[in-house]
């Protein structure tokens, strides 16, 4: 086995000699850290000494490791997982898995089954959610409240396209979000796409309307397949203190923003809410080209994983997004500033500014991955089909680490973190 070493630190001892001048000379000890083959690029000095969660790609198990490569704890599951994994400030697992049995239908980052997991392995929270119309997939987020927010695909029947004005022959399978009491099991939220439909094929229905003039509106046929998969959201994320959702639509290259505040009710129709929107989008980015919009330019070429930076993260207030560039062969990840007011004006450039961004010639999957902020600055990068990245702000590379497999995100946590002290390592 090859092993890595690297000087990590010295420490100084003092030798006093015996001679007439009673003069000392000193002795450096190194230390040295033993790194694991997986670890491509070790810097101790600009790297933070920080723990990562990598979450296996659709997997039965999941590892935590520190920057050296060694993993001290790893995860076993029954069911493989249907994306999202993250520890909990309890120590417990939240986390999205692959039913038993057979399916009505399913895509690529299905789940169906949200859990949370004890320590010691057993199940303190099972959710079901799957049947013949909907499925819950990719992506689960824990709220303040202590509810769990849910992405779903929810079928539309071939016999009801014509009434949305989809252009489709067969059924289709637009996104939807829960949000679960873990109490009750009681839907206290949702929010369905399909109430925000804007379409410009069929005249005699309420929702046709040129789509460039509608820019909180969804058009359905702008990204149609042969299977119905045809939004295909991948991620979410929340803003605790503007209570709005970021939904990450993959087939779009686009990030939806929507307003929380809003009641099951209100989230139906364009009224209500903080924003005076109801469910409408009250802002989207990444690609002006999906609502017809000339002006603006486009940043995404398929996304994944929209991070809302919080407050006690640099960059607060602005969303990171792993851009895949598909096309290109080139992924970038954007570090993007959000608008201080969510607004959306009809044929203007409402794309958000750039703060920064990072990319590499070797940085590329045109699947899942994502990107996290350390509290030191630096960003953590999952490249899907290799492993990790640390950046610094100067987009210095500090730490690579590439293991055999599939990840679907990583995570990062300080050794003080309460959800690493839960664990009890």
């Amino acid at each position: 086995m090859k092993i890595k070493v690297i000087s990590l630190c010295f420490l100084v001892v003092i030798v006093w000699s015996c001679n007439k001048e009673d003069s000392y000379t000193t002795t450096e000890i190194i230390e040295e850290v033993v790194l694991s083959d997986e670890v491509e690029l070790y810097d101790s000095d600009k790297l933070e000494n920080s723990l990562v969660l990598g979450v296996i790609n659709g997997g039965t198990y999941s590892f935590l490791i520190d920057k050296t490569g060694r993993k001290l704890k790893e995860w076993n599951f029954e069911n493989n997982l249907g994306n999202d994994l993250v520890v909990l400030p309890s120590g417990q697992l939240l986390g999205i898995f692959k039913p038993d049995g057979d399916l009505e239908f399913s895509f690529g980052g299905y789940g169906g089954v949200i859990k949370i997991i004890n320590t010691d392995g057993s199940i303190d929270w099972e959710f079901d959610y799957h049947s013949s119309t909907y499925l819950a997939h990719h992506d689960i987020e824990m709220l303040p409240n202590g509810n769990v927010l849910i992405l779903v695909w929810e079928k539309v029947v071939k016999s009801e396209l014509q009434s949305y004005g989809i252009n489709a022959v067969d059924d289709v399978y637009p996104e939807m979000l829960i949000e679960v009491n873990p109490s009750s099991n009681a839907i206290v939220w949702e929010w369905h796409s399909k109430d925000h439909f804007v379409q410009d094929i069929d005249e005699t229905l309420p929702n046709y309307g040129i789509i460039a003039d509608n820019p909180q509106l969804i058009n359905p046929n702008y990204a149609l397949s042969d299977n119905g998969d045809i939004m295909h959201g991948n991620g979410i994320d929340y803003d605790p203190e503007k209570d709005v959702i970021f939904l990450s639509i993959n087939f779009f290259s686009e990030v939806w923003v929507i307003d929380h505040s809003t009641t099951i009710a209100e989230a139906s129709t364009n009224i209500g809410g903080n924003y005076e929107k109801g469910g409408d989008l009250i802002y989207r980015f990444g690609n002006p080209g999906a609502y017809n919009n000339l002006s603006g330019t486009r940043l995404f070429d398929n996304n994944h994983f929209p991070n809302f930076l919080e407050s006690n993260e640099p960059g607060a207030g602005n969303v990171l997004v792993f851009n895949n560039g598909a096309s290109q062969g080139q992924s970038i990840i954007y570090e993007l500033v959000m608008p201080s007011n969510y607004n959306l004006v009809p044929n203007s450039d409402n794309e958000p500014e750039v703060a920064w961004s990072f990319t590499h010639e070797d940085l590329f999957n045109q699947r899942i991955s994502g990107a996290v902020r350390l509290k030191n600055g630096n960003t953590l990068i999952c490249e899907g089909d290799y492993g990790f990245w640390e950046v610094t702000r100067e987009k210095e590379i500090v730490w690579k680490y590439n293991e055999v497999g599939s990840f679907w995100r990583a995570y990062n946590y300080l050794p003080t973190d309460s959800a690493i002290l839960n664990l009890g390592l």
